[in-house]
């Protein structure tokens, strides 16, 4: 009789152990999912964030090309009053 009380603590060692180890590792689990939640947010911000730096790149590159046509047309229009004033002063 005392060999089967042994048995019978021992296997309830062992489910309370096994228990234990289940809730240890939902613990850990939990923490992981936690985890990787935070860096999927913090990767969704850094994608967005990038996107919107190439927007803003691109509506920089149209203003440059904006600023080079201005910068080309008064360039124009800077030689033709020069060549007026030659003008004017051979009058």
């Amino acid at each position: 009789g005392a060999g089967r009380g042994r048995d019978k603590m021992a296997a309830g060692g062992a489910a309370d152990a096994q228990a234990r180890f289940g809730h240890s590792v939902k613990g850990l689990l939990t923490e992981k999912v936690t985890s990787c939640g935070t860096d999927v947010i913090a990767l969704t911000k850094q994608v967005l964030k990038g996107s919107r730096s190439a927007e803003l790149l691109g509506q920089a590159a149209r203003n440059m090309v904006m600023q080079e046509d201005a910068i080309l047309h008064s360039e124009d229009s800077l030689r033709k009053m020069a060549i007026i004033t030659t003008h004017l002063q051979y009058q």
